[in-house]
């Protein structure tokens, strides 16, 4: 269960019935996430949990097999 039990609306989603936007709302019922547009009624079962991932842009300490070779350099100065 994603959602909780009251009606929330989703900005920027488009009903996949009726193809208007910002009409969906999310809600769980009975430990189950549904979806429903208020324009047309179009009600569907979430069945996609979305998976975290990490961003590429995140920093952490990589792990040794991933590391790679660092060459120091001396800059001289004419």
């Amino acid at each position: 269960m994603a959602y909780s039990t009251k009606k929330r609306f989703i900005a920027g989603v488009i009903c996949p019935k009726c193809s208007r936007m910002d009409k969906l709302m999310v809600f769980s019922k009975n430990e189950v996430d549904y979806r429903e547009c208020s324009a047309c009624g179009f009600t569907d079962e979430v069945r996609i949990n979305a998976v975290t991932r990490e961003i590429k842009t995140r920093v952490n300490r990589p792990l040794e097999s991933e590391q790679q070779h660092i060459d120091v350099i001396t800059l001289i100065d004419n």
